[in-house]
């Protein structure tokens, strides 16, 4: 049986929009009947305390039938395959996708915590969200608007439609 996931998408190295378009790309093959969307394109400062250049940012919706595990090593996979190399703690890469959401599960395993753990705090990934499912309600029952601030929405540029 298929569910809603939701994926945050970000990249600030090697063309950061093409790898955002490439990793769309390669999410329609994990999307059950044409169910892919993506929000707009943003840019957004790096958090923590790396000097790299900002990102850009998205979140992708889509139906699968993959396990949470199943599509971690999917989403992994599309990483890898895109030159992602783990060096640094929120340092540059060239593409980060993140499980943010898998239907209305709350998972907590060794390699895999959905809800992602920072959502709630990263205009990054609230503000694409909302794009894309804006009465979205969270699984702690908490509706995604009322997590969006307008300093949280001051933060973001929107780079592409």
């Amino acid at each position: 049986m298929a569910v809603q996931v939701y994926v945050a998408l970000g990249a600030n190295l090697a063309n950061p929009t093409q790898q955002l378009d490439d990793a769309v790309n390669a999410l329609t093959s994990l999307a059950e009947n044409s169910s892919l969307i993506v929000s707009s394109y943003y840019g957004s400062a790096p958090m923590g305390d790396v000097v790299q250049p900002d990102y850009v940012n998205a979140v992708a919706g889509f139906m699968t039938s993959l396990s949470p595990i199943d599509l971690l090593d999917a989403l992994q996979h599309i990483e890898q395959q895109q030159g992602r190399v783990r060096l640094q703690h929120w340092g540059p890469r060239t593409l980060d996708l993140d499980l943010l959401l898998y239907g209305q599960q709350q998972i907590s395993l060794p390699r895999l915590t959905v809800p992602h753990y920072g959502m709630k705090q990263r205009s990054f990934v609230l503000i694409p969200l909302a794009d894309i499912a804006p009465t979205l309600t969270l699984p702690c029952n908490t509706s995604l608007e009322s997590l969006i601030s307008v300093t949280m929405r001051d933060e973001l540029q929107k780079l592409i439609e």
